[in-house]
């Protein structure tokens, strides 16, 4: 199986942090090793890599793309590399969508008073 894996950010996102972190997390194999590691603590590529059905070379991208973003660190032991899970970066991701929504119930609220007055005008 060929599969292309871009490791590289887009180049408005490199120092934006947000928009790294959207990217990392907007894959679904990048989302399934971020709540594997999450849930069952740090792992070895090679025991990452045999979750899924591609080659160990397509997860190695896909962690880099997810370290680039800092969602994992990566500790070398010997010829051992450690996989850890660091969910701080969400919150940024947590934060803008918190801020999107505070915006669209203050229209909705305002749509819902237009409403209300065209009834009481009726």
């Amino acid at each position: 199986m060929v599969e292309r894996i871009d490791a590289d950010p887009a180049p408005d996102a490199q120092g934006d942090p947000l928009s790294l972190t959207l990217k990392a997390a907007g894959d679904p194999t990048r989302r399934a090793i971020l709540t594997h590691l999450a849930q069952e603590g740090p792992a070895r590529v090679t025991d990452i890599a045999a979750r899924f059905d591609m080659s160990l070379n397509a997860v190695s991208k896909h962690i880099m793309v997810l370290e680039k973003a800092g969602l994992v660190t990566r500790r070398t032991k010997w010829r051992e590399h450690l996989i850890e899970v660091n969910l701080a970066p969400l919150t940024l991701a947590f934060h803008w969508f918190k801020d999107l929504r505070s915006v669209w119930e203050l229209r909705l609220d305002a749509l819902e008073a237009h409403f209300a007055k065209d009834k009481t005008d009726d």
